[in-house]
């Protein structure tokens, strides 16, 4: 076996073990450990049977199998490139929507505490009459920019998990963010 495929080889073999640790310690998700791996075993099947593939590249009528590699390892990191752009597109919008999810939920904590006289904030916090009508200063900065964490159960889904909705704890809000210094 000449040295670049030994090479290959020992690379191909190092790739899956990292990704399959990654895939074990759920640092990777599976759809794209998958797709990690199948293109590792691929590598480690062309340089023990470099034969093939050369075969392969001659019947498609490329003269330099190298040449095929190329455009093949060019064509793929193109797809990855545009699935990836699909995915940041998608949380994107998902980012969004939960946003306005967030506000609109706020607001209405707002106006609950403004029909019940002041008596408890959106936070369990009490405010005078006077504060719950007017913009009273919040200890976190004059614009009031404390996060009051919102209702959660204790697990979400997550509704990109090819499981149908594995189980993950549920994230909480307990950072603040403090207005403009």
């Amino acid at each position: 076996m000449p040295g670049v495929h030994l090479i290959a080889l020992v690379l191909a073999v190092v790739t899956i073990s990292i990704l399959v640790e990654l895939l074990r310690r759920r640092q990777l998700r599976q759809k794209y450990a998958l797709i990690w791996i199948v293109v590792g075993v691929a590598v480690a099947v062309v340089a023990i049977f470099p034969g093939t593939f050369n075969r392969i590249a001659r019947d498609m009528g490329v003269v330099n199998p190298a040449d095929l590699l190329v455009v093949l390892a060019a064509l793929f990191l193109l797809l990855v490139c545009v699935h990836l752009s699909w995915e940041i597109g998608r949380l994107e919008d998902r980012n969004r929507r939960l946003a306005e999810a967030l506000t609109l939920r706020r607001n209405d904590v707002d106006r609950l505490a403004q029909k019940s006289g002041g008596r408890a904030g959106p936070e369990g916090h009490q405010q005078s009459p006077a504060g719950a009508e007017g913009h009273q200063q919040s200890p976190a900065g004059p614009e009031g920019l404390q996060e009051s964490p919102p209702a959660q159960p204790d697990e979400v889904s997550d509704p990109g998990d090819e499981a149908g909705g594995r189980r993950q704890p549920a994230p909480r809000a307990s950072q603040t963010r403090s207005g403009p210094s």
